[in-house]
């Protein structure tokens, strides 16, 4: 029989939080001294998205194909759709939209402000994709995400099937003619992606080889591959900047910050590996992780880009 603390939906509170300082670009970075687990009784948690308008957090348990969320004024969570399409990664747009991937539908959506939801993209070239998995904005409106295969791999994430692109590549999708577009085409499992706040760099995990790698954005192409960082700890997952243009990278033992430059300068430990990360609260200082059956969060003194 569970413990009390270990039911659906219980807190097991606090514990201290565990910052390692490995370089002095990262001294100064902290927060409160505890985490706090908000939500635990997931499969498989992933892809949180804070939503400013409703002062609310959501994200995907894949596995229960469900998407869940938690009330920032009342700490109370429920259910936000379900069945969810298997949904993994979610971003918000510039209108304030919750834009989706879904392994399950294959398919790119974007949630009206009337609960609408909208097919953002389906398909490249008349082939359904494999199953978006995490996707990111750019301020031109464009809406760029990665499709690997989890979602088709088994029923555990969403339906098993062949490929029909038979590759597992980046796509950009045209803001204003909704034209789908390859960006890159060499990842074994392409993941986590973000921009610099510049948005001259696109940030894209490819999770089998264990790494981030980091182009140059050339309008709607993407130059000069490179890699920036390796992963000590697993696998990189979901990745977030904050204002500094730092990048925290969900990995196998919690949250990796590395500079620009690719050094990784400090950690955030958590006790599940950790999936995704979003920054959030009105002054998008507070630090939301997905870690496998549960959610963390903890106030820092960094603010999310």
């Amino acid at each position: 029989m569970a413990s009390e603390n270990e039911k659906e939906g219980s807190s097991m509170g606090a514990f201290a939080a565990e910052f390692e300082v490995l370089d002095e670009r990262f001294a100064g970075v902290g927060g409160d001294h505890w985490v706090e687990r908000i939500y635990h009784g997931c499969r498989w948690a992933e892809g949180p998205a804070y939503v400013a308008a409703g002062r609310y957090l959501v994200w995907s348990d894949i596995p229960n194909d469900r998407m869940l969320r938690w009330d920032e004024m009342t700490g109370n969570v429920g259910p936000f759709r379900v069945p969810a399409g298997y949904t993994n990664g979610h971003t918000i747009d510039r209108q304030g939209r919750l834009v989706s991937c879904e392994h399950g539908n294959r398919r790119v959506t974007r949630t009206e402000h009337d609960g609408s939801i909208t097919v953002v993209a389906d398909r490249w070239e008349g082939k359904r994709f494999n199953s978006p998995n995490d996707v990111v904005v750019k301020s031109d409106g464009s809406i760029w995400f990665t499709d690997p295969r989890y979602g088709i791999d088994s029923d555990y994430e969403g339906h098993q099937a062949e490929s029909e692109i038979g590759n597992d590549q980046v796509y950009r999708v045209d803001g204003v003619t909704g034209q789908v577009t390859v960006v890159a085409d060499d990842f074994v499992r392409p993941n986590g992606l973000a921009f610099s706040l510049d948005e001259s760099l696109l940030y894209v995990v490819d999770t089998r080889r264990k790494h981030l790698r980091v182009f140059d954005v050339d309008g709607q192409v993407l130059r000069n591959s490179r890699v920036l960082a390796e992963c000590s700890a697993g696998s990189f997952d979901g990745i977030r900047l904050d204002t500094k243009g730092r990048i925290w990278a969900a990995t196998g033992e919690g949250v990796h910050c590395f500079d620009p430059d690719g050094t990784l300068i400090g950690k955030l430990k958590l006790p599940e590996k950790t999936s995704n990360l979003v920054f959030g609260g009105l002054k998008r200082n507070w630090l939301f992780m997905t870690a496998t059956t549960s959610v963390y969060a903890i106030m820092t003194n960094v603010r999310g880009a």
